[in-house]
């Protein structure tokens, strides 16, 4: 088996193309695979396949085996993987609906890749916090002090609260410093930090707006992750309906394994 690494904000993946058929890792396998120590290390696996209707499909698998969720850094990554392999346009089915890619800028093997997101149509005050679908279940908390919160143990307390049982949550906390609001990420699947969570930076985005009280209309927010910038640009609509959200960061290749 033939992988590609590619990392998105920090947020590493294992793709493969298996658009001739070829079966994708089954579980085991990709608990075997993510594993650091004993295995290559990701933070997931992509399989980027064939679609009716659409330029490719996207399947995403947490490094525990669990699929069938959206990730977005990992979109951007797929999208800059479909353009290493001469796909040239890049609308594709994931499992939380249709989306598009669009490569904004190529640097060497770095590519700034913005995506667009699954619209999001009401969210939930509760523990605290902001909670909401943005392609996976994520929980937005604010903070003071982010640099110093216990993002581990405050992270997996949220994650395994029955009030997100039986599927569990995402937990993202925020802080505004200066233009950018910082935020870091306890990703259930993964069962730690990431230095990234696209999904969670939207989610974030839209809960600190939430949060704000902002006006209807267009807006874009800078984000900090632990180590790059990325942006969210929405639309918002009364009754808590967010429209045209998208996702742009950078997306890198990182090497071609044989397996």
């Amino acid at each position: 088996m033939i992988l590609y690494k590619y990392q998105g904000a920090g947020n590493d993946f294992l793709l493969a193309d298996v658009r001739d058929g070829r079966p994708g890792p089954d579980a085991e396998a990709v608990k075997s695979l993510c594993d650091r120590h004993y295995g290559i290390g990701a933070d997931g696996v992509i399989l980027l396949g064939n679609s009716s209707g659409y330029d490719f499909s996207m399947e995403f698998f947490n490094p525990d085996g669990s699929g069938g969720m959206m990730c977005g850094n990992g979109g951007r990554c797929v999208v800059a993987f479909a353009d290493d392999l001469g796909i040239k346009s890049f609308r594709f089915i994931a499992p939380d609906g249709p989306h598009e890619g669009e490569i904004l800028s190529r640097e060497g093997k770095v590519k700034t890749v913005r995506l667009g997101m699954k619209d999001v149509a009401g969210y939930e005050r509760i523990a605290g916090g902001v909670f909401m679908d943005t392609g996976t279940r994520h929980l937005v908390i604010p903070v003071s002090g982010i640099e110093e919160t216990d993002v581990f143990n405050e992270g997996r307390k949220l994650r395994y609260d029955p009030l997100f049982a039986p599927l569990g949550t995402n937990v993202n906390f925020i802080e505004w410093k200066g233009d950018a609001l910082n935020v870091r990420t306890y990703e259930k699947g993964v069962e730690g930090e990431t230095l990234a969570c696209g999904t969670g930076i939207v989610a974030s985005a839209l809960g600190a707006f939430i949060l704000a009280k902002g006006t209807p209309g267009e807006h874009e927010t800078q984000v900090q992750a632990r180590r790059d910038r990325l942006s969210v640009s929405f639309t918002s609509a009364p009754g808590g309906v967010f429209r045209g959200v998208a996702l742009t960061g950078p997306a890198a290749f990182v090497a071609r394994i044989e397996v």
